[in-house]
């Protein structure tokens, strides 16, 4: 197994994951759905669970509460996947993905988590700085849950000195971490629609988004800003370089994770000494591999490797 610097992954409003197939979605009627799958979820989860499909290392550090907490560490376990447990406020969530098998349409319903308290959160800092090693990976990634404010990621960064953060988040706490930028913020990734809802405009080609991206790295929001552009491929862009890494041409059955995934091949890369370009190549060919398997499915290593070589890097 190749040397890598140590990973940590946060997922304070994880998921127990249940997804279903039925032959059509039919209100007001009672659907018998397909045998369901059950799958560990949540942001940061998912990227420990994706680095060990590609065969790294991490620890996840996961907030479980209540019967569905203790079921959720039980799915954990039966991967493999070293994690930390920390007590939540609550229930853990669940969600549900249902398939309506006579479309292909997808559809996804997510429950709130437990409601976080100013206590529960400084268990949170008191963890993170307890679980810091200088000069590991610290992702932040997935929802916040109920109660925290929206400055909380950066919070959670001050938490985690010495540490190369990677923020992937979404609606409010991005919006709050592009105007108010966290100080050495590492990596930001954000997908298409969210930058352009930050741009205010549409990035219709490559290089839009990476202009964009450009004026966060020069406006000092992240070191390294990544935009996904879905089924194109995605752009990052830092001090020294603009590049994009093409997605492989594949048959999708479900995008559940794919970000994550992506996450999980990019800092799995970096983790292991190699550069921004293998590192891209390498997320594009994870996330093109988790659009072909089944729901809360991640991806399998001999399909990434497969499709490794169709994500070249080009300049932009």
């Amino acid at each position: 197994m190749p040397q890598q610097t140590p990973v940590v992954t946060l997922t304070l409003n994880p998921a127990l994951d249940l997804s279903s197939d039925v032959p059509a979605l039919i209100p007001d009627q009672k659907l018998r759905c397909s045998d369901p799958l059950l799958d560990p979820g949540g942001g940061g989860l998912n990227v420990s669970r994706a680095i060990g499909a590609l065969g790294g290392e991490s620890l996840a550090l996961v907030a479980l509460g209540g019967l569905t907490g203790d079921r959720l560490a039980g799915l954990i376990r039966n991967e493999g996947v070293p994690f930390l447990a920390l007590t939540a406020p609550g229930e853990t969530r669940q969600s549900l993905t249902v398939t309506e098998t006579s479309t292909g349409r997808q559809y996804r319903f997510m429950l709130p988590g437990p409601k976080w308290s100013e206590a529960d959160q400084e268990r949170v800092f008191t963890l993170l700085r307890a679980s810091a090693r200088p000069g590991a990976y610290g992702v932040i990634s997935g929802s916040q849950p109920p109660g925290v404010p929206v400055d909380f990621p950066a919070r959670l960064a001050r938490a985690m000195p010495g540490l190369n953060v990677v923020l992937d988040t979404s609606g409010p706490a991005l919006v709050e971490a592009v105007s108010n930028p966290i100080p050495g913020l590492a990596i930001l990734r954000m997908d298409g629609e969210e930058a352009e809802s930050l741009a205010g405009r549409h990035l219709v080609s490559r290089s839009d988004s990476a202009d964009f991206a450009e004026g966060l790295v020069k406006a000092g929001v992240a070191q390294t800003v990544i935009v996904a552009r879905g089924a194109d491929g995605s752009v990052l862009v830092d001090a020294d370089r603009r590049i994009f890494a093409k997605a492989a041409k594949v048959k999708v059955k479900s995008t559940v994770g794919a970000g994550d995934t992506f996450v999980a091949g990019l800092v799995l890369t970096l983790a292991r000494g190699e550069g921004p370009e293998a590192a891209l190549a390498m997320g594009a060919a994870a996330a093109s591999a988790a659009v072909t398997t089944d729901a809360t499915q991640l991806c399998r290593a001999e399909d990434v490797l497969r499709l490794l070589p169709e994500c070249v890097i080009s300049q932009v």
